[in-house]
């Protein structure tokens, strides 16, 4: 059944959202019960421990944090030089080294199938950076965040394939996001694609599906916090994810990653991320997104 589109205020703008769909009958504040009876949205008692709250925004007042029920990724780590990363974040951060001579870029896509602004796909290329304030050891600093699965991250790109994450993440965030038809699949091979304005290939991504893990409800939690500027001020914020059905391969040889000269494509080239460190597919998880905070000095 086609999904029928109609047009509502979010903060100065105006949007299209699905008829009946999760934003057009909560906005944003759902009541959690009746979440728990809809099939697509799977168990969803991690989010009854995290209260939304109404909350001032630059949009106006919104209720936060954003759930996300259901979602899907698939994320490759490529080393990349030094110079070029720090040539590419804003001072005062710093890209986390984990070779000498090298830091980490991250390339993700995600597709979000179930949550409070309504189905869409995502594409993310972050630098990985050392925790604000940190000293020391980033050797030290690299193991504590793989230990704890908690990551700090400046996001150079992240596209999106609908209008109300557009203008979520553009005003509400400031964060880079643009449309874009986005595709990510995990069917019988590993398969993603974003596409450049004119609709040609920008990234394509395939490889063998892996085999998965399954991972007890809450055993496996992270988190990855976002640090960028609004409205001229430092602010971090805070993704927590709580994955279920996973696999992670270190140095893959059998991904093919085809870059056609695109955005994406040019941003990592221009970093140099080119050796695969590592790839996480994720075809279950859940995540909780929440609002810009200011960063302390």
């Amino acid at each position: 059944m086609t999904a029928q589109f109609k047009e509502i205020d979010f903060g100065s703008q105006r949007v299209e959202v699905i008829e009946g769909g999760y934003y057009d009958r909560y906005r944003m504040n759902p009541d959690l019960d009746e979440v728990a009876r809809d099939p697509a949205a799977g168990n969803i008692d991690y989010f009854r421990r995290i209260p939304k709250q109404l909350t001032a925004s630059r949009v106006g007042p919104t209720w936060a944090p954003n759930f996300y029920y259901r979602t899907s990724s698939i994320q490759l780590l490529f080393l990349a030089p030094l110079g070029r990363l720090r040539a590419s974040l804003p001072a005062p951060l710093q890209p986390l080294r984990a070779l000498p001579g090298y830091g980490l870029v991250a390339l993700t896509f995600f597709s979000y199938s179930v949550c409070d602004n309504d189905p869409y796909d995502e594409v993310s290329v972050a630098i990985v950076i050392r925790r604000p304030g940190a000293r020391g050891s980033h050797a030290l600093e690299l193991l504590d965040a793989m230990r704890r699965r908690s990551f700090v991250a400046h996001v150079l790109a992240l596209p999106v394939s609908t209008e109300i994450a557009r203008v979520r993440g553009v005003h509400g965030y400031q964060l880079p996001k643009w449309r874009a038809g986005i595709e990510l699949d995990l069917g019988s091979q590993v398969h993603a694609r974003i596409n450049r304005a004119d609709g040609t290939t920008d990234l394509l991504l395939q490889a063998p599906l892996p085999t998965f893990s399954e991972a007890a409800p809450q055993s496996r939690l992270g988190t990855t916090t976002m640090v960028h500027q609004v409205d001229g001020r430092w602010q971090q914020t805070q993704v927590q994810s709580n994955t279920l059905t996973y696999s992670q391969r270190l140095f893959p040889g059998n991904v093919q990653l085809t870059r056609n000269g695109g955005p994406l494509s040019q941003l990592l080239d221009g970093l140099g991320a080119r050796r695969m460190l590592r790839l996480d597919v994720v075809k279950d998880a859940q995540i909780v997104l929440h609002l810009p905070t200011p960063l302390d000095q």
